[in-house]
């Protein structure tokens, strides 16, 4: 099967398995990852078909959706490719994608390390910053009904993976502990590069969060 219709299968896969998913991390949450992948692969030596199918079956099965199951993802993508009769070293790559890419609090080494990995992992980022990161935190919070703030509960940083998975904080409170440190772990120039934008963006939107929430002119 030549690349493009293995793209255009994997494409039509991952639709088909994330219809109905939570709006932060559904089809247009990978397509996003997809094409920002092939953005930041123009200015790196990379493999394009591995960047490609890293970044579309990255979230097919999300473990916050399955009780913090991490192999349900890692095993969809792994039987899905050994039937489109994907070699087993391309096979290997993107399933270490997979299981490497998550944040899961900043705090979890990473047993593997890529070129490919590091572009799909600094897309993925950028969707978690900026306008988009903003709307995909709190429709996250609307999904698990968390308060959308509360002053006497504060960020808690350095959480482990465990603490991290199990965290029922405001949804405020993921700025802190996630969304404003990505910009100082992405990988490649044009990640860091974008990411600075959407940052700033974030803190600004802050800014003008609190100043609303206090009552501020």
């Amino acid at each position: 099967m030549n690349h493009q219709n293995l793209i255009e299968h994997t494409i039509a896969f991952v639709k088909k398995e994330l219809d109905g998913a939570e709006g932060g991390h559904d089809w247009f949450h990978i397509e996003r990852v997809y094409k920002n992948s092939l953005l930041i692969a123009n200015n790196e030596d990379v493999n394009l078909l591995i960047v490609s199918l890293g970044a579309l079956l990255h979230d097919i099965a999300d473990s916050k959706f399955y009780d913090g199951d991490e192999t349900v993802g890692p095993n969809r993508a792994r039987i899905f490719l050994e039937k489109e009769g994907v070699s087993s070293e391309v096979i290997e790559h993107v399933i270490n994608i997979i299981e490497n890419i998550s944040f899961k609090g900043g705090n979890k080494a990473q047993k593997f390390t890529s070129k490919e990995l590091e572009v799909v992992q600094d897309a993925d980022r950028l969707d978690a910053i900026g306008a988009i990161g903003i709307a995909r935190c709190f429709n996250y919070g609307g999904f698990k009904n968390r308060k959308i703030y509360d002053p006497e509960i504060a960020p808690k940083l350095y959480m482990s993976p465990e603490e991290y998975k199990a965290s029922t904080a405001p949804t405020i409170n993921h700025f802190y502990e996630k969304l404003l440190l990505l910009k100082d772990k992405m990988n490649t120039s044009s990640g860091k590069e974008i990411a600075l934008k959407r940052h700033q963006y974030m803190t600004a939107f802050l800014a003008q969060f609190y100043d609303e929430w206090n009552g501020v002119k």
